[in-house]
């Protein structure tokens, strides 16, 4: 893929996925998911960034793996792709893995670059909630990950914050699909990508059951998920 034009004619800034969550643990889910974005959008590289402290996580619920373990086993699991990598930006800075944040050093980090955070509907929904969302999407642009069952008839006008929508403008060829920040220039896209049933709390389910994780996570991380105990059942 040729890199695009900008108004000047000089080559755009090349964009760069960051895939932020807990990965607890990252799974094949995640890595197909992130290939087909990488792909749809034509993204350089793909950042993967375990959350270190991540604020919306309730300390009663199931068990969250220390971040140095999920750290390496991200990096285990996308070693060898030449466009996937792993990042520990949440785990060196340290205190509560607030979005805005990690973006601003990865912006700083990455200068030139133009960043393309992605993020699944249901989390973009709750947008809203985030620390400082309306910096947010001023920062950075936004891959917002569908799957089915999402109704075609839903979009980025209905999750988009009620109080934030008066910021973009809306592709009228595709208002479900696109949006455009006014000021800031960046942009969100919807992406579509085929629909894996895995999921992070049936694999956690299936170590403390002593069930077979196989063909769900990564065969380089497969043993040590099972024995790092951080899924064990409860004594």
């Amino acid at each position: 893929m040729s890199p695009e034009k900008g108004e000047t004619g000089r080559p755009a800034a090349r964009r760069v996925g960051v895939f932020g969550g807990t990965f607890n643990p990252i799974h094949v889910g995640h890595l197909r998911a992130a290939e087909e974005v990488r792909e749809q959008l034509g993204l350089a590289r793909m950042l993967f960034v375990p959350a270190a402290d991540p604020p919306l996580k309730g300390r009663d619920e199931e068990p969250l793996a220390p971040a140095e373990q999920r750290l390496a086993w991200v990096e285990a699991a996308v070693a060898g792709h030449p466009g996937f990598e792993a990042s520990g930006v949440e785990l060196e800075r340290g205190g509560k893995s607030y979005t805005v944040d990690t973006l601003r050093v990865l912006a700083e980090r990455h200068p030139g670059d133009r960043l393309v955070f992605v993020v699944g509907c249901d989390a973009f929904r709750e947008l809203g909630s985030w620390y400082e969302p309306e910096v947010l999407l001023s920062q950075s642009d936004f891959a917002v990950v569908t799957r089915p069952p999402t109704s075609e008839q839903e979009g980025l006008r209905d999750w988009i914050p009620a109080d934030l929508q008066a910021d973009f403008a809306f592709d009228p060829d595709a208002v479900l699909e696109t949006a455009h920040h006014g000021s800031a220039g960046t942009r969100i896209e919807r992406v579509a990508i085929p629909g894996l049933d895995i999921s992070a709390t049936d694999i956690r389910r299936r170590v403390r059951e002593s069930r077979s994780i196989r063909y769900l996570v990564p065969e380089a991380i497969r043993e040590s998920v099972i024995k790092s105990g951080a899924y064990a059942a409860a004594a």
